[in-house]
């Protein structure tokens, strides 16, 4: 049987290790970027290298930005006293694009997983917590103050809101702490859920 090219081969080796690329998918790429003009692949290359270059991390909510603090986090407009915290800063564009919520997003980096050895020190909890007990208080329950526990409706996603409401109540037990509602179904990825079911989700939380 004929080798296919080393060049075809190591490209559809690295597609194999994007998510969801199978070496069927892996495969139809390459050869798609063979036939197509060198400029194209060119400003393909160039775009994957701004990606890594010119894209940080939000030094106050960790989702993307090209600044040192997004536009979500420096917006004076958004409503700093309501965070939802999410697992992927994916799931904040997923969010804003239902549109309807005002606050501000804390992004954790992933969930709690203990078979692929992630602990809560793999993820942005500590600084979660330090977020809220460095703020300013007015006054107890009436401060209306309230963190959305929007991590997927997973066994570790759940495990997660649980693992983080359970580190707010040792230090704070003021604070309002809700989870997203029933339009998520169990197992769901946020990532592909539909603007509808996302809204009702937002809309459904309840206080836990």
């Amino acid at each position: 049987m004929a080798q296919l090219p080393k060049a075809i081969t190591n490209l559809v080796s690295m597609f194999e290790r994007l998510p969801g690329i199978g070496p069927k998918s892996a495969t139809r790429l390459a050869f798609y970027l063979l036939n197509t003009p060198l400029s194209f692949v060119e400003e393909i290359s160039n775009d994957l290298i701004k990606l890594k270059k010119d894209i940080k991390i939000c030094n106050v909510c960790f989702g993307v930005s090209e600044n040192e603090t997004c536009d979500i986090c420096s917006n004076d407009k958004r409503n700093k006293n309501q965070i939802c915290v999410v697992e992927r800063a994916i799931d904040v564009m997923a969010l804003e694009n239902v549109g309807g919520f005002g606050g501000v997003y804390h992004v954790l980096g992933g969930v709690l997983n203990p078979l692929n050895h992630v602990g809560p020190e793999d993820l942005k909890i500590e600084e979660l917590i330090e977020k809220l007990n460095g703020r300013p208080r007015s006054g107890g329950a009436s401060d209306d103050f309230e963190i959305i526990l929007a991590t997927n409706p997973t066994m570790e996603g759940e495990a997660t809101a649980l693992y983080i409401r359970k580190k707010i109540r040792e230090t704070n037990s003021e604070i309002k702490i809700s989870r997203i509602g029933s339009g998520l179904p169990m197992g769901a990825d946020m990532e592909f859920a539909d603007q509808a079911t996302l809204s009702r989700a937002m809309e459904g939380r309840t206080t836990i």
